[in-house]
């Protein structure tokens, strides 16, 4: 064989990649997943955010869960279960195939990586793509998972997800199914940005300081840094999400007016620290859940590498 042929072979080789509806498959599988692992925590997470939204005391992690299972047994912590699948169906996949396709666009018209800035702007701006996209799922499950906190005159009683969203639709409208649309976008654009954003760099840091290289390990550090980053910066987002999507009218109007209401309502009647409220529980769902994502696609596309391309598998993220 020639030596250009051989060069010609290597680049072949080198250029090989999973194809882009594939990288949709395999980052909302991994989604999924670890959706499906980390939900008890989600369920708490969710309904200490609206446990004083009604004027009731602050509640416990612990007495959280206690009280689902009292109610429902074990079952009473994957309330809302399938909402959280089919929200990581659509917005996890086309976060991650937009921001997928996105970076391919660039490097192919520039022929270079995108750079830190660059980054950031196309992850806000899949993360927002992908939370428009998710939010009638999203607001099914904030729902299914609160409903079990209210009276009993005052449950909504959806039998599934897709329960939830026909009688939305039925008994407020379709527009409905986009109520708190703004904070779950703002939401994700904090999520995206911090998650893209500050894993590589905790990467670089771990590396150059730390001086450890790629593996279990180093993923592990840099999505511990990552998740608790994520958490603090979008928690008080996702309280404003939650608590607009799980308002009531009050004398023919909504209880809020918007996530910037939300917020100096929280702050005023109930403290900033409330902003924060059930920190605990979310860290532990964002930080395994980070780690748990990254593994199994690191997996799926190991397994891609190897059983298809037959080549060895170096991860780029």
């Amino acid at each position: 064989m020639s030596e250009q042929q051989q060069k010609k072979d290597t680049e072949s080789k080198s250029a090989a990649t999973i194809p882009t509806v594939l990288k949709y498959v395999f980052g909302g599988t991994a989604a999924i997943a670890a959706s499906c692992v980390m939900h008890p925590m989600d369920l708490v997470k969710t309904r200490m955010q609206v446990a004083s939204s009604g004027g009731g005391k602050a509640v416990s992690p612990i007495e959280v869960m206690k009280m689902a299972m009292r109610n429902d047994g074990i079952a009473g912590l994957y309330k809302g279960l399938s909402a959280s699948v089919l929200r990581q169906s659509v917005y996890s996949t086309t976060r991650i195939g937009v921001y997928t396709s996105l970076t391919e666009y660039y490097r192919e018209l520039y022929n270079t990586s995108p750079t830190l800035n660059v980054t950031v702007l196309m992850a806000a701006f899949a993360g927002a793509v992908g939370a428009y996209a998710g939010t009638p799922a999203d607001l099914g499950l904030v729902r299914m998972m609160t409903d079990a906190r209210l009276p009993a005159a005052d449950r909504r009683n959806y039998t599934s997800v897709f329960n939830a969203l026909s009688r939305i639709v039925k008994e407020e409208g379709v527009l409905a199914l986009w109520r708190g649309a703004v904070p779950t976008v703002g939401r994700a654009i904090v999520v995206s940005v911090a998650q893209l954003a500050s894993y590589t760099q905790f990467r670089r840091c771990a590396k150059s300081y730390l001086g450890m290289g790629d593996g279990f390990s180093l993923h592990l550090v840099a999505s511990i840094g990552s998740g608790l980053l994520t958490a603090t910066a979008s928690l008080p987002v996702d309280i404003a999400k939650t608590r607009i999507q799980n308002m009531k009218m009050i004398d023919g109007k909504p209880e809020y007016r918007g996530i910037l209401d939300v917020l100096l309502k929280i702050s005023r009647k109930e403290g900033v620290l409330a902003l924060w409220r059930g920190y605990t529980p979310y860290v532990l769902r964002v930080v395994p859940t980070t780690i748990l994502i990254f593994i199994i696609l690191e997996q799926l596309n190991t397994a891609y590498f190897k059983y298809v391309l037959g080549e060895e598998y170096k991860s780029k993220i």
